[in-house]
C-alpha cells in the first residue's frame, strides 16, 4: 500500500489553478493520468508525487505552497492519527517540542517563519476540520459570535464545557478562559489554538458531566453548544448530583443536564447560552425541570435557529424576583433578529414575550413555533412548505424489461476469493461508550448519521474509510468519509475501485438483506448473488442505487418536515393566522 501523501480532483485543481472540470479532461483524455491509490469511485484520492510528475511531464504550471505540503505530510500518517498530529503541531508550535519527526518539525516551523505561528496553526487546523467535517461537531462561526455576544460583555472569566476544537473560546475578549472536551486530542488543539492567540486558558479532558474538571469553579459567562442525545451519560452514577437543583434529568435528557451543570458554573446574575435539539423545548419527560427553571427565573429565552434551539439562561440572585414573562423567538430565517430582541427583553420593552404562567397551566411547551406571531406563523408556514417541496427526491428512472436479464453470475464470496472484495468485523467485546476514537454505530448506518459512539485505543480497531461499504443486520451504506472506527455487529466489505464499484456493492447486499425472511435460516451474506459486469456497467447499476439510497434520505427528511407543516397549519387554520384559498 502506498504511503504517499494524497490529493483529490479539488486539491489538484486548486494546484494547478484550473477548474474541477478541467481535472475531469485531464483524466479523460491522457491515458497516463495517474490512476487512484484510495478514496472511491466519485472520490477518488491520488498520489501527489504521481500528479507533480505528470503535471511538469505536460508543461502545466502548478504550485505546492508550504502550508500544503506541511498538511499533505500530515495527512499521509492517516485519518485516524490526523488529530493526533494537528495537536502535536500545536504542542510544537506553543511549547518548541513535540512527537513529530524531524522533517515535518523543520516543515512547521519554516511554515510559521514564513507566516506566524498562529496563522500558519489555523491554517492547518481548516484543513482538519474540512477532512473530518461529519466526525467533528464544529459550532458555526456566526452562532458561536452570537451566544458570545449575547452572554459576554467582555472581561472576567468564560467557560465551555464541552469546547471541541475552541470554536466559543476563541471569540470572547475574556481575562480568563476555561475549557473542558471529552476528546484529549481536541482539548490539546484548543489550548494550543488559545495559547497562540495569547489569552489565559485551561482547558482539560474528560468527561464534563461524570469528571468536572473545574468543580467549584464559577464563571461570568458559560457558552456550550453539548453533544445531543448521548444516552449513556452518567444517569445511574449521578442520580443524586447536587448539580440537579431543578430536578434530575431523565434518562433520555442529557441536555437538561448540560443546562443544570453550566447553571452550576455561573456566578449569580451570570448568563449561559447552550445550543439545544429544538425537541427539548417540549418533550414530555423534561416537562418538570422547564417548569422549575421557569418559575426560578433561570431560563430566559427560546430561540429557534436553523436545525437547533438556543436557551439563554440567568443563574438567579438569593432574593431575587423572578421575571413573569420569558422570551420566544423563531429565528431560523433571521438570526440578525436575536440580537435586537434579546436586548428589548432585557430592557422590558419586548413584544415577542410569553407569560410565564400561562406556559406553566399547558404542557410548559417552549417550541417558538408554537408561539408565532400573526406575520410569523405565516412566513413559518410558508418557508417550511418550500422546503418540503425542495427536500423532494426523484427516483430513478429504470428500463421496465419484458424478461429478466440473463447475466454471467457470482456472489460476495467468490469476489471475497478474488481479491475484489476483503470483508472485516469490529473486535468481538468492542465497547462504544467512552473515549477519544470516534465509533461508527449500527444506529448510525440505520439513520445516516455522523459516528455517535467512543472507544479507547484497543488492538484490532478497523478504520472506515471512504469508499467502504458498511452494513448492519438492516442497513448498508457506502461511507462518504473516513476517519473513525467500525462498531460491534457492523461489516466492513473494502473493494478494489479499480475493478468493483462499491455502490454496485451496497445495492445488491442491501436487496438480499431485505429477501431474508425472520423464518428462514440465518443469512448467509456470502451467497449474496450479483451479476459480472464491467466497471463502466457497474457504475450505472451503482448510479440507480445512490439514487435510490438519496431517496431514501428525502423521505425522512420530508416526513420530519412534514409533521412540522401540519402542525404549523393547524395551528394558523385555527387560530385565525391562516386562510384557505379561494
Amino acid at each position: 500500500m502506498s504511503h504517499d501523501p494524497t490529493v483529490n480532483a479539488g486539491d489538484i485543481a486548486r494546484l494547478a489553478g484550473v477548474g474541477r472540470a478541467a481535472v475531469s479532461n485531464w483524466r479523460r483524455r491522457h491515458d497516463d493520468f495517474p490512476l487512484p491509490i484510495g478514496g472511491t469511485t466519485n472520490q477518488p484520492l491520488f498520489s501527489l508525487p504521481q500528479i507533480e510528475s505528470w503535471l511538469r511531464r505536460y508543461g502545466k504550471s502548478y504550485q505546492v505552497s508550504l502550508g500544503d505540503r506541511v498538511w499533505q505530510r500530515l495527512r499521509a500518517a492517516g485519518d485516524l492519527r490526523l488529530g493526533e498530529l494537528v495537536a502535536q503541531v500545536g504542542v510544537l508550535l506553543t511549547e518548541g517540542h513535540s512527537e513529530l519527526d524531524p522533517e515535518l518539525t523543520g516543515l512547521v516551523f519554516e511554515l510559521a517563519e514564513q507566516h506566524d505561528p498562529l496563522t500558519a496553526y489555523e491554517f492547518l487546523c481548516e484543513r482538519y476540520l474540512e477532512a473530518h467535517s461529519r466526525q467533528l461537531s464544529v459550532t458555526r462561526v456566526e452562532t458561536a459570535e452570537l451566544m458570545v455576544r449575547l452572554v459576554h460583555t467582555g472581561g472576567g472569566t468564560v467557560l465551555d464545557p464541552a469546547c471541541g476544537v475552541g470554536t466559543l473560546l476563541l471569540v470572547p475578549e475574556a481575562a480568563r478562559v476555561l475549557g473542558q472536551d471529552l476528546s484529549p486530542t481536541s482539548a490539546r488543539i484548543t489550548e494550543a489554538r488559545l495559547r497562540l492567540r495569547g489569552i489565559e486558558a485551561r482547558v482539560a479532558a474528560g468527561d464534563s458531566i461524570r469528571h468536572d474538571a473545574f468543580a467549584g469553579e464559577k464563571a461570568d459567562a458559560v457558552v456550550c453548544d453539548p453533544p445531543f442525545n448521548e444516552r449513556a451519560w452518567g444517569y445511574e452514577e449521578l442520580t443524586g448530583d447536587p448539580r440537579w437543583e431543578y430536578g434530575l434529568p431523565p434518562r433520555g435528557e442529557p441536555e437538561l443536564a448540560w443546562v443544570q451543570h453550566c447553571l452550576t458554573h455561573v456566578r449569580p446574575r451570570g448568563l449561559v447560552a447552550i445550543l439545544m435539539p429544538p425537541a427539548a423545548a417540549s418533550r414530555k419527560a423534561g416537562r418538570r425541570i422547564r417548569a422549575n427553571l421557569l418559575r426560578a427565573g433561570a431560563l430566559r429565552a427560546v430561540v429557534a435557529l436553523p436545525g437547533c434551539d438556543l436557551w439563554l439562561l440567568r443563574r438567579p440572585a438569593a432574593g431575587e424576583r423572578p421575571p413573569s414573562e420569558v422570551l420566544i423567538l423563531d429565528a431560523t430565517a433571521d438570526q440578525s433578529a436575536v440580537e435586537p430582541a434579546w436586548r428589548a427583553y432585557l430592557e422590558d420593552r419586548s413584544d415577542q414575550t410569553v407569560r410565564i404562567i400561562d406556559l406553566l397551566a399547558d404542557e410548559v411547551d417552549m417550541t417558538p413555533a408554537r408561539h408565532q406571531r400573526r406575520d410569523d406563523l405565516g412566513r413559518a408556514f410558508t418557508e417550511t412548505r418550500d422546503r418540503f417541496l425542495a427536500a423532494a427526491a426523484t427516483p430513478p428512472d429504470l428500463k421496465v424489461l419484458e424478461q429478466p436479464l440473463d447475466q454471467p453470475v457470482t456472489t460476495v464470496g467468490d469476489l471475497i476469493k478474488e481479491g475484489l472484495v476483503t470483508a472485516v468485523q469490529a473486535p468481538p467485546k468492542m465497547a462504544a461508550d467512552g473515549g477519544d476514537v470516534p465509533v461508527l454505530t449500527a444506529d448510525d448506518i440505520a439513520h445516516g448519521t455522523p459516528p455517535s459512539g467512543r472507544t479507547g485505543p484497543q488492538h484490532g480497531l478497523v478504520e472506515v474509510r471512504a469508499g467502504d461499504v458498511v452494513a448492519s443486520y438492516s442497513s448498508v451504506r457506502v461511507m462518504a468519509e473516513g476517519g473513525f472506527v467500525l462498531g460491534p455487529h457492523l461489516t466492513l466489505y473494502r473493494v478494489d475501485s479499480r475493478r468493483l464499484d462499491p455502490d454496485f456493492l451496497a445495492g445488491f447486499l442491501r436487496a438480499a438483506g431485505g429477501r431474508a425472511t425472520t423464518g428462514s435460516s440465518r443469512f448467509d451474506v456470502r451467497r449474496t448473488r450479483l451479476p459480472r459486469l464491467s466497471l463502466e456497467d457497474q457504475s450505472a447499476y451503482g448510479e440507480a442505487f445512490r439514487q435510490l439510497a438519496v431517496l431514501e434520505d428525502a423521505l425522512r427528511e420530508t416526513s420530519a418536515l412534514g409533521q412540522t407543516l401540519i402542525r404549523l397549519g393547524l395551528d394558523g387554520l385555527t387560530e385565525g393566522h391562516l386562510h384557505p384559498q379561494s
